[in-house]
């Protein structure tokens, strides 16, 4: 009898491929430190990460992949339309991310308060120079568009600060940690009170440029915006307007509409804007979080059932 495929894409240590082999005994487990060929991607029923060869190989006519698990949260590179007309079941890598970057969101939010981001450029350059524009996050008002498992740790951690918490979600349903809950319809309302405004969002329709220029003018001159969802979600020149005319005190930004970002963009020129690319989810820890969820689903699956954690709606697709 033939040996269903599984193909692991990302190149993982031997203990955690090891705990793939085990949860799937029956199964040829083709791991991408061996010597993987194009039949590796047309024959694989299940493929654990993505890369331009299964984007060419695993849909075309008469491939057999049934179920795919990203390495990431985000999914809006993927050809979706393709995924969803052959029925092919998607599953994410939420729930890895919420430490690592919770943490880097303070980290950044931390620096702008203190003004260690311009000590560090002052360090580089030799400079002692003493600023009295230190504030404090304490008691602060924050601002979390799209509360998932992200947002929500960064809420718990706002209220170790004693922050009022504010939340944006599609539903606007009540969550632990938030003190105040609102749909999409009302963030025009609460930009205007918030001293720093956390973006969480994935990129759909309804989010594309969802923060442009009308947004950055109802904030306070005061407040500080980070932004660790998707690039689309923030119109980056009317970003670049409000950092230049002071309309809003800093930004720190995760990823962009463009990656990486050109050498000549103006965010670079500007002293109030911290730059990571694209790694504030990167985490000694990952591999082994993806692996936990993936390990999971795949019992479910080889028993006949289905991926369930995780699992992309096929109506929404993100």
């Amino acid at each position: 009898m033939t040996k269903r495929t599984l193909l692991v894409i990302n190149k993982l240590e031997q203990h955690l491929m090891d705990t793939i082999r085990r949860a799937a005994p029956d199964w040829n487990v083709v791991a991408a430190d061996q010597s993987t060929e194009e039949r590796h991607y047309k024959e694989a029923e299940i493929i654990c990460g993505w890369n331009a060869k299964a984007k060419q190989l695993s849909l075309e006519p008469g491939a057999a992949l049934k179920w795919l698990q990203t390495w990431g949260a985000g999914i809006d590179r993927l050809p979706l339309d393709t995924i969803k007309r052959k029925g092919i079941w998607l599953t994410n890598a939420s729930g890895v991310h919420p430490y690592p970057i919770s943490e880097s969101v303070f980290a950044m939010l931390l620096a702008f308060t203190r003004q260690l981001h311009r000590s560090v450029r002052n360090q580089s350059e030799r400079k002692w120079e003493p600023s009295s524009r230190l504030g404090e996050a304490h008691g602060r008002t924050m601002l979390i568009l799209g509360v998932g498992e992200i947002g929500k740790e960064i809420a718990k951690i706002a209220k170790a600060f004693g922050m009022t918490v504010i939340g944006v979600r599609r539903s606007g349903a009540a969550e632990q940690s938030v003190d105040r809950m609102t749909t999409f319809e009302g963030l025009e309302g609460v930009l205007a009170e918030s001293d720093y405004i956390v973006n969480c969002l994935p990129l759909t329709e309804e989010t594309k440029h969802i923060i442009g220029r009308e947004s950055f003018k109802l904030m306070k001159p005061s407040a500080f915006y980070m932004n660790i969802g998707r690039g689309g979600t923030t119109d980056t020149e009317a970003l670049v307007e409000a950092l230049r005319e002071g309309s809003i005190a800093g930004a720190g930004l995760d990823v962009f509409e463009q990656e990486p970002l050109p050498a000549d963009h103006p965010l670079w020129g500007l002293d109030n804007v911290i730059l990571t690319p694209h790694h504030t989810g990167v985490t000694t820890e990952y591999n082994r979080r993806v692996v936990d969820i993936f390990v999971t689903n795949l019992a479910a699956y080889t028993a006949g059932g289905v991926p369930s954690v995780n699992l992309i709606a096929q109506d929404r697709m993100y």
